[in-house]
């Protein structure tokens, strides 16, 4: 069997993931490891070797605050960081979506540079796309925020899904969209927050109490969750 974990789109919300990680990291070896938006850059930092500790200090530091005041150089600063302090020790990979011929696409491994960490983060509307090589890109969370089908392609036969975005607004969008989903062989355990993490408004705005909360919520989250994972 190979284990996925997945990493949900998620903005601020991505910051419960690390209270998740916390909990399941001790538990849990992945053999690869899918992220989309946010939930990349946590996957990033994990697949290079970040311990729990590491991820939640990224999001205790109020730079990444900066990252999501609507300022592409800003984003494009983080990613480059990002990329440079960490590099996957297992296979990694993110989703993106192609314009305009809004396409998901998948990239993984050493395909993968700053610009695309970039990429999977610029949110439409809010940031412009990010040019790689002949093609533009945009945040890959727009078809899908949770990459399963990117884990099947990856070879996953089980996935250990962490999904942030459980409000309303976003499965409506959803519902809309109809993102592109994994087959009936791929086996699923899906953890999601028991409590809502906020509105919209707080998925763009960061805040070191709504931090403190989510990751603790995390915690919690995982460890109701364990009796669900079998190693």
């Amino acid at each position: 069997m190979t284990t996925a974990l997945v990493l949900s789109a998620g903005g601020m919300f991505a910051a419960w993931e690390a209270g998740v990680w916390k909990t399941l990291a001790g538990r849990l070896r992945p053999d690869l490891i899918v992220g989309t938006s946010s939930g990349a850059w946590n996957g990033w930092a994990i697949a290079g070797g970040a311990s729990p500790d590491d991820l939640v200090r990224e999001w205790h530091d109020s730079s990444i605050a900066a990252t999501w005041l609507f300022r592409a150089e800003l984003v494009r600063q983080k990613a480059q960081d990002l990329w440079s302090r960490f590099q996957p020790r297992i296979p990694f990979g993110l989703t993106l979506v192609e314009v305009p011929r809004f396409h998901a696409r998948l990239v993984c491994g050493p395909h993968i540079t700053w610009r695309h960490l970039a990429a999977t983060c610029s949110i439409p509307g809010a940031f412009p796309a990010v040019a790689i090589e002949d093609k533009r890109f945009v945040d890959g969370g727009l078809l899908g925020s949770l990459p399963l089908w990117a884990a099947e392609e990856m070879g996953a036969t089980r996935a250990i899904a962490i999904n942030c975005l459980t409000g309303l607004p976003f499965r409506m969008a959803r519902a809309l969209l109809r993102p592109r989903r994994p087959s009936a062989r791929l086996d699923v355990v899906l953890i999601e927050p028991s409590k809502p993490l906020g509105t919209l408004r707080d998925t763009v705005c960061w805040s070191p109490s709504n931090i403190e909360h989510w990751i603790e919520l995390g915690e919690r989250d995982a460890k109701q969750a364990l009796s669900l994972i079998t190693m």
